[in-house]
Parts: C-alpha cells; sequence; structure tokens
C-alpha cells in the first residue's frame, strides 16, 4: 500500500478493505494510486493475450504509457479505479466512468489476473464499486462485453441485479440498476458467509502445523503447545521450530528446525510462540513459506499500552498483506475435536480436554479459555471446536459463527464476549445460526486483562445490546456458569413445545422453591408441586416421574430430590434418566446432596432449583423464538432515496462538520420517504397567531418551540383546545410573557390532535458499532423518567416492528387502557418501518426524533420531528465485504 505521504489529493482511504475470497485467503482492496504504474505493466505483460482481447478488444502486447497514465491518474468521483492485491501483488483492477460529469450512469469494466481466475474477484470488485458509486450518486452500470467473455457477463449476472442484455455490433451491451436489491444482498451476504467459512475450515483443519518458538525447556509456552499437539494425538504432522536450537536438537522426542522454511512440503498453520518484538519477522519467515493462518500466543501488544498497540496494526497488515488469518495475539489457541483432525493447538492440559461433541465455543482471552474447557469438561460437555481469540485482531466470533453455520458437528454454540466489533454483523450472522442452533452468548461488562485489548471502538449501550441479542434469537447468559448450565440443556434434551411444566420432588420446600422460581420466568406450573414422602425409595419417585411425563398438558418437567440422610439411593437418577429417555419432553433436576452425577446420565442436573428453571426458561424463550414467525423486511412504497440524498449532501456543505436541519428540510426529508409533518407556522405576534389560526381552522394548539424548554416538564409551554382567534391572540401574549423573563423566543400554531392521541416518542441514532438503532417509546414520563424504550436494529421485519411497539411496559396505553379506544397499530407500524428504512439507507442521519408522534384509532399525526445530519461514518456491515480492522 502506497505510504501515507504519497497518497495523492483526494485519496479516500476510506475505501480501502481486506476481504476473504471465495478460497478463504485474504486480499486487500484499495483505490489506484499513480505509483501503481509498474505493477499494471508488470500485471498486463503476465496476462494471456485472450484475456488481454476480451478486456481491450484488441491484441494489445504493451499498454502504452498514455493509457497507464490515464488508468492510474483519477478523480476518485466521476472516474473511479480500485485495485486488488494478493500477498502485495496485484491480482485485480475494477473501475467505473461516468458517461457525463456528475451524471447517474458510469460505464463499469474489470480485468483479473489469469493466476487468480475462480476466487471471486470480480465479484468482489463489483460489490466495491456498486456501493462507492452509489454513495456518490451514480444509479446505473453499463458495460461492453465480448460475447465470448463468460466469466465477465457472470460476474454481472450472478451479483442479484437486475441486468438487461442487448447484443449489436458482435458486442453485448450490459446495463444495471445498482441499488441493492433483496437478491443482491442475499448473493453478497451468501459469498460472505462461503469465503469466511472456507477460510475458518482451512484455520481448523491444518493437515500440518509447526510451533514458532518451540523450547527444550519445560513449561514455555511454545513447549506446551507442541506437547499438546503431539500428546493429543494429531492427526496430521506437528514440527517443533527453534532458531537457537543445535542441529538436531530433539524436543519431546521429535527433530527441531531452525526456520519454518526449512520444513520440506510446507506448512498451513503456525503457532507462533516468540517474543513480541520478534513476531514481525516471524510473519514474514511464515508468508515465504506458505503458511495460510497464524495463532499468535505471544503477549506484548495492545493489551501492553500503546507500544504494543502500534505493533498489533503492524502484525495485523503485515499478515492480511500475506494473505493470511490471524488469531490472537496473546491467544490461548484452538482445539478441533474431530476424531479426523484431533487438534489441540493449546495450553490446555490434554488429561483436562473436553472430550469430542457438539458444542462450539469461543472466548477472547486465554485465562478465559481456560475456565471455559474446564467448565465443559467437569459437566461432561463434549465439544466440537474452540477458539481463544485473544485480542482478537482479525479471527473473531463472527467468524466462527459463520463456520458453525455448516459444520454437522456442531449442535450448539456458547460464546464468551468481552468486547463486540461489529454488533451489525454479528447480530446478522447469529439470527441465522440461532434459526439452526441454540447461540448461548455471556458478555462481560469489562474490556479484558487490559484497556489495550479493546483494540476496536465499543461504545456499547448495554440496554441495547440485549434488545440486539433477543431481536437475533440469541441465548443471554449473565455468567460463564449460567452458559453451561443452558448448553447442558440444549445439548441432552429436546426443546420444550411449550411453557407448560410440571414440578415433581420428595420435598415441599424443593417443590415450592420450584414452582416459585418457575411462575417468576412466566412458566406455567400444570402439574404438581407433586411431592411424595421424604423416604420414598427409587420406585415411587420414577412413578411419579412417569406420570409427569406422561401428562398431555405438560411440556417440560423439573424433578428435585434430597436423599434420605440415612440411605443416599444413586439408584433415582438413572431412574429419572430411564423415564425421560422415553419420552420428548425435556428435564432439567436437581438432586442435593448428589453432585457430579450429571456426566453419562442423560438428564442435566442443577445444584439448586433456581439454577434449573433459569435454564429451562431460556431454553423455553429460544424454542418460542424458533416457533414465531420472523417475518419479512419491511419495504415501505413511495420511498425518493435521491431527495434525501440532495438534503444531506447540501446541509453538509454548509456545514461540513454536521448539521441540523431546518424544519422544512426535515419536513422534505421525512416526506420522501411518505412521512408526513403536520404543517406548524411558526408566529411573532398574537396578529400573526390569528392569521395562522385563520389558516388553519378547527380546534389548535399554541406552543413555545425554543430548545431551552425541549426537556422541561409539565404543559406550561403549551396551549390546548383552542377553537376562536380570540382564545388563539389572549393564548398568544400569555405565553409571550412567560418567556419574555427566561430569554426564551420561539411561538408555533399547530392543528390539535383528535381526542384520545396517545403520544408516542420514535428515534433513531446512527451508532458507532451497531449502525442505526431504532427507539420506540410513548412520550413523556415513561420515556424522560422510566426509561421505558424498546430498540430496533434495521433492517427490520415486520415481526420486529410489532415487537418493538409491544415490549415497552407502557403498551396497554396503546391497546384501548381504561376504556380507551386502541391506536391505529398499522399506521403506527408503518411509520416505525419507514424511520428504520430510512436510516438504514442514510448512514448520514446522525439522528431523527420525532415527537410528538400522536396515535389514536384513525391513524396517526407527526407533530415535531428533528433531524441531524453528519459525515457518514464507516459502517461495520456495510453493502461491500470488508474484514474489520
Amino acid at each position: 500500500m502506497t505510504a501515507q505521504s504519497e497518497l495523492p489529493p483526494g485519496y479516500p482511504q476510506e475505501w480501502e478493505a481486506d476481504v476473504v475470497l471465495a478460497d478463504g485467503m485474504v486480499a486487500h482492496v484499495r483505490p489506484i494510486v499513480p505509483d501503481d504504474t509498474e505493477a499494471i505493466h508488470e500485471f498486463h505483460a503476465n496476462q494471456s493475450e485472450e484475456s488481454i482481447y476480451l478486456r481491450f478488444f484488441a491484441p494489445i502486447k504493451r499498454l502504452s504509457d498514455r493509457d497507464v497514465h490515464r488508468f492510474t491518474h483519477v478523480d476518485y468521483s466521476d472516474r473511479v479505479a480500485l485495485v486488488m492485491l494478493i500477498n502485495n501483488r496485484l491480482a485485480g483492477i475494477g473501475r467505473y466512468d461516468r458517461i457525463d460529469p456528475g451524471g447517474t450512469v458510469a460505464e463499469v469494466a474489470f480485468n483479473v489476473s489469469d493466476h487468480h481466475q475462480g476466487r471471486g474477484i470480480g465479484s468482489v470488485l463489483l460489490e466495491h464499486l456498486a456501493d462507492i458509486g452509489r454513495e456518490s450518486g451514480v444509479r446505473r452500470f453499463v458495460a461492453d462485453v465480448l460475447p465470448q467473455n463468460r466469466r465477465m457477463i457472470g460476474v454481472f449476472k450472478d451479483a442479484g441485479y437486475g441486468v438487461s442484455h442487448a447484443f449489436d455490433d458482435g458486442v453485448i451491451a450490459v446495463s444495471f440498476d445498482i441499488e441493492p436489491t433483496d437478491a443482491s444482498r442475499a448473493v453478497r451476504m451468501s459469498r460472505e458467509h462461503r469465503s469466511e467459512a472456507r477460510s475458518m475450515r482451512q484455520v481448523l483443519n491444518p493437515a500440518t502445523v509447526a510451533v514458532i518458538g518451540a523450547s527444550r525447556r519445560q513449561g514455555t509456552v511454545g513447549r506446551a503447545f507442541f506437547d499438546d499437539i503431539v500428546q493429543g494425538g494429531f492427526t496430521g504432522s506437528a514440527y517443533a521450530v527453534n532458531s537457537r536450537a543445535e542441529p538436531g536438537t530433539l524436543i519431546s522426542g521429535h527433530p527441531s528446525y531452525a526456520s519454518v522454511a526449512d520444513i520440506e512440503g510446507g506448512v498451513d498453520m503456525a503457532v507462533v510462540a516468540v517474543p513480541a518484538q520478534d513476531v514481525l519477522a516471524t510473519v514474514d519467515e511464515c508468508a515465504a513459506a506458505g503458511v495460510k493462518a497464524l495463532v499468535v500466543a505471544s503477549e506484548g501488544f495492545a493489551e501492553s499500552g500503546p507500544d504494543g498497540e502500534e505493533l498489533q496494526r503492524q502484525l495485523l497488515a503485515r499478515a492480511r498483506g500475506h494473505g493470511m488469518r490471524v488469531l490472537g495475539p496473546n491467544s490461548f489457541g484452538l482445539i478441533n475435536n474431530d476424531p479426523a483432525v484431533r487438534l489441540n493447538a493449546s495450553i490446555a492440559d490434554v488429561g483436562h480436554l473436553p472430550s469430542h461433541g457438539g458444542l462450539g465455543l469461543f472466548a477472547q482471552s486465554g485465562a478465559l479459555g481456560v475456565a471455559v474447557l474446564a467448565s465443559a469438561q467437569r459437566r461432561g460437555l463434549g465439544i466440537s471446536s474452540f477458539a481463544s481469540a485473544g485480542n482478537r485482531v482479525d479471527i473473531s466470533g463472527n467468524d466462527l459463527m459463520q463456520y458453525w453455520l455448516d459444520d454437522e458437528a456442531t449442535t450448539a454454540v456458547g460464546l464468551y464476549l468481552e468486547s463486540m466489533g461489529n454488533p451489525r454483523k454479528f447480530s446478522r450472522i447469529a439470527r441465522k445460526l440461532a434459526s439452526i442452533k441454540p447461540v448461548i452468548v455471556v458478555k462481560s461488562g469489562g474490556g479484558g486483562s487490559g484497556a489495550g485489548i479493546r483494540v476496536r471502538s465499543t461504545h456499547e449501550r448495554p440496554e441495547a445490546f440485549g434488545q440486539m441479542l433477543r431481536q437475533s434469537g440469541v441465548i443471554r447468559a449473565d455468567n460463564l456458569h449460567q452458559l453451561f448450565d443452558v448448553a447442558q440443556l440444549v445439548q441432552t434434551q429436546p426443546l420444550p413445545a411449550g411453557r407448560r411444566v410440571a414440578v415433581v420432588t420428595n420435598s415441599h420446600a424443593l417443590g415450592g422453591l420450584a414452582s416459585g422460581a418457575a411462575r417468576s420466568r412466566d412458566l406455567e406450573v400444570v402439574h404438581g408441586p407433586v411431592a411424595v414422602s421424604s423416604e420414598a425409595v427409587t420406585e415411587e419417585f420414577r412413578r411419579v416421574v412417569e406420570a409427569a411425563l406422561e401428562d398431555e398438558r405438560v411440556d417440560a418437567l423439573i424433578a428435585c430430590f434430597i436423599p434420605p440422610v440415612a440411605d443416599i439411593d444413586p439408584d433415582v437418577v438413572q431412574a429419572v434418566a430411564d423415564a425421560v429417555a422415553t419420552h420428548e419432553k425435556p428435564c432439567v433436576a436437581t438432586f442435593l446432596g448428589m453432585r457430579g452425577v450429571t456426566p453419562g446420565t442423560g438428564v442435566p442436573a442443577y445444584p439448586t432449583p433456581e439454577d434449573a428453571v433459569r435454564a429451562l426458561a431460556a431454553a423455553t424463550n429460544y424454542a418460542d423464538w424458533l416457533r414465531t414467525d420472523r417475518g419479512e423486511r419491511v419495504r415501505p412504497e413511495g420511498i425518493n432515496r435521491r431527495t434525501v440524498h440532495d438534503i444531506v449532501e447540501s446541509a453538509l456543505a454548509r456545514a461540513p462538520g454536521g448539521a441540523d436541519l431546518s424544519g422544512e428540510e426535515t419536513t422534505e426529508l421525512l416526506a420522501a420517504y411518505g412521512i408526513a409533518m403536520w404543517p406548524s407556522i411558526s408566529v411573532g405576534s398574537d396578529e400573526e397567531a390569528v392569521e395562522a389560526y385563520k389558516q388553519l381552522r378547527g380546534t389548535v394548539v399554541l406552543k413555545a418551540t425554543s430548545p431551552l424548554l425541549q426537556h422541561q416538564p409539565g404543559q406550561g409551554w403549551i396551549r390546548t383546545g383552542l377553537r376562536h382567534p380570540k382564545a388563539v391572540g389572549a393564548a398568544y401574549r400569555d405565553l409571550d410573557a412567560m418567556l419574555a423573563p427566561i430569554g426564551a423566543q420561539g411561538i408555533a400554531l399547530q392543528q390539535m390532535a383528535p381526542p384520545g392521541s396517545v403520544a408516542v416518542d420514535i428515534t433513531t441514532s446512527e451508532d458507532p458499532l451497531f449502525g442505526p438503532v431504532v427507539g420506540f417509546g410513548v412520550a413523556g414520563l415513561p420515556v424522560d423518567l422510566l426509561g421505558d424504550v424498546s430498540h430496533g436494529f434495521p433492517p427490520l421485519t415486520d415481526v420486529d416492528v410489532v415487537r418493538l411497539v409491544s415490549s415497552i411496559r407502557a403498551a396497554p396505553m396503546l391497546d384501548g387502557y381504561r376504556g380507551a379506544m386502541p391506536v391505529d397499530h398499522g399506521a403506527l407500524h408503518d411509520l416505525i418501518a419507514r424511520v428504520s428504512v430510512l436510516a438504514d439507507d442514510h448512514p448520514e442521519l446522525a439522528s431523527l426524533r420525532l415527537n410528538p408522534v400522536m396515535a389514536h384509532q384513525d391513524g396517526i399525526e407527526v407533530l415535531g420531528a428533528h433531524a441531524r445530519v453528519a459525515p457518514a461514518p464507516t459502517r461495520t456491515d456495510a453493502e461491500r465485504r470488508a474484514m474489520l480492522a
């Protein structure tokens, strides 16, 4: 990449991105620069005659200096060109040129290296060019393609746009609108998923692993990694690399190598356990040897302070420049328990590793990696694969979820997150994964072992984060203990068919605890609590368990048993397990005084009834989410994106750092998305107020509009129910007299909403991580004092919108509370949908608040609105694929 000091004027650095190609390898996309001249000459010289002819329609052996100058000198507006680099060498070029300066139609063209065909380069370049074009006002791409250029025709055809073709004079003229469609989004996300899943498959399934820094001394990190790989029974080849070892030195009985380059046949993955200052040189050494993935166990990076942060940035740039994936640095390692692989590239004690099973696990810090694996092993839960991301410079939980989506060995997923770099993408992937496999997430409140570990901006909103998880179908756990409580249940039991439960016990006290806990979590106790005598034998307890399971009303069973002091009978555990095994209903159990009975029984047992019920309620909520129709993405009609683009562009031209829109601009912006504002007339005297009333007629309100009064409670700044010119004039004089002593100015007249209306507050704001966040609440005290606000994360479905309205505590006010007429929910839902799409379409919309919005039985009226725009942030999940830096 060109050094910062050499960047040409206007160079759009935000267009740079690392991407995962179709084969799972990493490439870098950036704008073209004049210094690419020699690289383009070399690129062209290495192309076949056929490729040159298909691109230029002529057999050009060498590009002229004039042509290359035109290719490399662009204005990044009317003429845009991107290059793709693989291992720091030019692999593809994509460009568009507007037909007319500033116009909406541009001619697009690509040129992909013969050596890199079939890796999806053309498709990635098209995504990026289309997104860049949309941001600058281009609406349509056109291209001339020779009929025999099937690859390029395929790139256009398979992108999901509505492509039209016309054949003329031996050339196919292709044209298509570049506005995203459902089909183009589906194509992009499908390609992203396949690429990232394949990339992680390569990381988790290496045939050869080298441990760089494997010491002859016991107790060192490198030696621990190497010993665990060997002793874990890795089915591939493991190599010890120690640059300081004498030739012929054996490490754990294996010959050592001075360099990874000395290993014949190459290496797929390298574990790096060298001092931090040696890591960059090691990365270069691995790149030269063709290593595809790195597990960096070394410490001394972002967690250690500013110098470590800079070193970490260099590590990421160096590795991605060479096309490699990185787990870490400061990583505890990874595990693949597949019997065909048996890779324990971690420093977990081999003798205490969880067995092979269906739980996929992800944790950030190394210390938590130890705790995660120890908890799984202690509870008898088998894992399919595990990764500790450490400082999470590259590989994250999102990458692992992409892999687990297709991994048949993984039946449930647990993630322990300390920070989140891309919640928007997390929500999208988690929603897809949760639709087929339970996803359990613990989100800690801290930033890991050191402030520097959070190398990405994480201005997270705790309440919004929780609502995002619920929208995505994710099971939220408060701590690691609860994560495994839920994992035990979903791994060993069927999901509940409903919320009705039975409680059986041999203790009235335990039965009461279990029943109370169930009701507190919205589970309905329909059977019991049934309590046999405290001296009951195994057969008697088995009978009440079977009776509960055979009850058609029962969806799940809570079994609590405390053995008699003098007669501990562990056979009761097996009796419960045998009864449960013959029914398709889940069971959670508490066997007081008999801990450690869970592994091998098939029935998840918990220390207390409250723990058991909490896990059952979580699984029940998840089952309810699975059964609920998740709806269709909202697509309101009557949307004019171009108008909003022009309003935003004009506002930012006068205030480049951001600006509040005027009332007229806000009204026009909302109208472009089908949202009508009630007229509001500013008045400066009682005479003007009377004249304004004559325009509006009917019943009106007079209100103060000064920002000084925006958040002051009470109704002192508004006069309602005005039906006569004299009343309007008197109200103006009274309100003006109140405002004068406090220096507040601004009075406006507006029609009054119908009686029985409920004032609601609808907001959206552009969050640095979440992207657009839509908020909804009943205006006034519920929002301002109680914080009764629900959040949604576009793109929303129609079901998401309904849930947004119904999930606030004040929702009964909208449904006819105390004899009032219910509001028009359809109109309210449509308004929220339009706001969500507006926010999703325009990241420059920094904030928008509609308040008050009056909802009533006959519709909704938007009485007030405030909008602010700012330069668009780089969204973490944009319309073009990019790895988060």
